[in-house]
């Protein structure tokens, strides 16, 4: 496991994360765990995950958003782009569809959740690459994805 200072701060980032995120506790391989909001009261909440596995470690981007594309039904072609922000490069990925919510050590499936999405980020860090995985229902997403983007533009070298 990777060493870690608070979780807002890993691979030498740091980002400021938006007031409506509540933190979870701890998570194997995870830095921070956030719950969103749920856009409504007939709508999951949300969550966005930040995993870090050492500089040169947990594969390339490519892999990454194939992995993520692979939880869901059907693996649906991810929609794409990248941009630097404060001189550190970002890929983003967007994937709708029936997301089957893997979990635990082997990532089971932890059954079938129709009209999801994924909002990702991978971030070029100076110490290798950081990823955040925002999902839930679409609702719950598109609410958030304001607060998603801030988050993201507020990462800094530290």
């Amino acid at each position: 496991m990777v060493q870690q200072g608070p979780s807002n701060m890993v691979a030498g980032i740091e980002w400021t994360v938006p007031q409506q995120w509540k933190e979870q506790p701890q998570r194997q391989m995870r830095v921070a765990t956030y719950a969103i909001p749920s856009a409504d009261v007939n709508v999951d909440e949300g969550e966005c995950a930040v995993f870090y596995f050492g500089n040169n470690q947990g594969g390339g981007i490519d892999m990454n958003i194939d992995r993520w594309a692979a939880q869901f039904e059907n693996s649906p072609k991810p929609d794409r782009s990248s941009k630097e922000i404060n001189g550190i490069k970002v890929t983003f990925v967007t994937i709708d569809g029936t997301y089957l919510a893997p979990s635990g050590p082997m990532m089971q499936s932890q059954g079938k959740k129709p009209g999801y999405r994924l909002l990702g980020a991978i971030v070029e860090a100076p110490d290798g690459l950081v990823f955040f995985k925002f999902t839930g229902p679409k609702k719950t997403v598109g609410a958030a994805a304001t607060e998603f983007t801030s988050l993201i533009q507020s990462i800094k070298k530290n």
